[in-house]
């Protein structure tokens, strides 16, 4: 049995998802120039962080595996997007269409990103060496 890279384990996957969405919150405040950067990271961050765990669960229950590949984080991103604009939208924080689109590509970066690299890497330790 080989055992798994860390990034394919769930508690470090998961982990690095959050990791990225505070991230994200926190480049998103200091290019604004926005005050408390730790604390207003996690503020801005909740709704996403909601939406990462909904597309987490959404893809355990329905495909019954863990969202550490690229096509299960297509769910896990476009339900952190859609669910953390809901809630922004719900709690009365902005929602402009720029902030969608930015928040949308730079999510999409982050959560397949790292997904991608990982495929890769993977692929890449499968090929047969050539000397």
């Amino acid at each position: 049995m080989t055992r798994l890279p860390w990034w394919r384990r769930p508690g470090p996957a998961l982990g690095l998802d959050v990791a990225l969405v505070l991230v994200f919150a926190g480049i998103g405040r200091a290019s604004h120039d926005e005050a408390g950067p730790v604390l207003g990271a996690v503020l801005t961050a909740w709704p996403f962080l909601v939406g990462t765990l909904v597309g987490w669960l959404v893809v355990r229950m329905l495909r019954g595996r863990w969202p550490v590949d690229v096509a299960p984080g297509v769910t896990v991103w476009f339900a952190t997007v859609l669910v953390g604009m809901l809630l922004r939208r719900a709690t009365g924080l902005g929602t402009a269409a720029s902030f969608v689109v930015v928040a949308s590509v730079v999510l999409a970066a982050f959560l397949l990103g790292w997904r991608a690299l990982g495929a890769y890497a993977a692929r890449r330790a499968r090929a047969p060496h050539r000397t």
